[in-house]
């Protein structure tokens, strides 16, 4: 079930409880975030722990830059048994856009364009060193492009997974440990 940025904010101004998981990198989150939201990345989201998170509230709804990555905490959440779940169309992008409270802090690469940007590095690396070097590393390239195929037919990219838990992508002041975050 997706959720409009300007219904989820009626809903929160009316006083409905709503329990707001972001499931984005602390970086991210640091970079901007709804007010009241917890951070649960992606690569740590316990079912459990949402469940706890949402304690009485009316509904959860799950948070992330653009809605991908909250897609497939849905589906993992609602797997594990898991109801009353929503995830806010268009993300803290949609949010923001529609000229929604955020709260804002220091700024960060998003994961999107990490994973663009190290994508491109390696296949250009592996062209320059299969060129000059020896052809082997050709491998380097392919082995990046057949990444990006399974990535786009399963929606799942394992090297988001592997940026997301890059030291760069975990600000001080941000505390993950278990399925949660605090600031």
């Amino acid at each position: 079930m997706m959720i409009q940025p300007e219904q989820l904010n009626k809903d929160l101004q009316s006083g409905k409880r709503v329990a707001l998981i972001d499931v984005r990198t602390p970086a991210e989150h640091e970079e901007i975030h709804l007010a009241g939201s917890t951070l649960m990345p992606l690569d740590r989201l316990d079912p459990a722990a949402v469940k706890a998170a949402a304690g009485e509230a009316d509904a959860c709804v799950l948070i992330c830059r653009s809605g991908k990555r909250a897609e497939q905490a849905f589906q993992k959440i609602r797997a594990a048994g898991c109801e009353n779940l929503a995830i806010l169309e268009g993300g803290v992008t949609a949010w923001d856009a529609a000229g929604l409270p955020v709260n804002r802090g220091r700024k960060a690469i998003s994961l999107e364009r990490q994973v663009r940007i190290a994508a491109g590095f390696l296949t250009l690396s592996g062209v320059i060193l299969g060129t000059w070097v020896h052809p082997g590393f050709y491998g380097i390239s392919a082995f990046v492009g057949a990444g990006l195929m399974f990535a786009g037919i399963t929606d799942w990219c394992g090297m988001a997974m592997i940026l997301a838990r890059m030291p760069w992508n975990q600000r001080s002041g941000i505390k993950c440990e278990g399925s949660s975050c605090s600031v």
